[in-house]
């Protein structure tokens, strides 16, 4: 049984930095191409951002392209991402996915787990 747990969201004024941490246990999580989503109030949900395994490719909604940088110490079973120059835009729920086997990360159907979602307020 794989789990996800995200932490790391709260509110920030516009401009303001946050960092979310996905923990990764029940299985050997180097072997999963990871991600992360948003779902703003009222949306659907849309792709954020996503890593290999191996962490030498990364992909980017444009945007959030140039802000947001995704990140994963495999050591520490610990998916991350860290925002910057946020906007109220970027309030949402952030889930945290993984995926087994090689894919781009950048749609819902690639993922096999899914975290809870931690919130993340904007406020201007």
């Amino acid at each position: 049984q794989v789990q996800l747990v995200e932490s790391g969201g709260g509110l920030v004024q516009a401009g303001g930095s946050l960092r979310l941490s996905c923990a990764v246990s029940g299985r050997t999580f180097s072997s999963y191409t990871m991600g992360w989503f948003r779902q703003a109030p009222g949306k659907e949900s849309d792709f954020v951002a996503s890593i290999s395994w191996s962490g030498g490719s990364t992909y980017y909604a444009d945007s959030v392209k140039g802000r947001f940088t995704i990140s994963r110490d495999n050591a520490k079973n610990t998916l991350y991402l860290q925002m910057n120059s946020l906007k109220p835009e970027d309030t949402a729920v952030y889930y945290c996915a993984a995926a087994i086997g090689y894919y781009s990360g950048t749609s819902h159907n690639q993922y096999d787990y899914w975290g809870q979602g931690t919130q993340v307020t904007v406020s201007s």
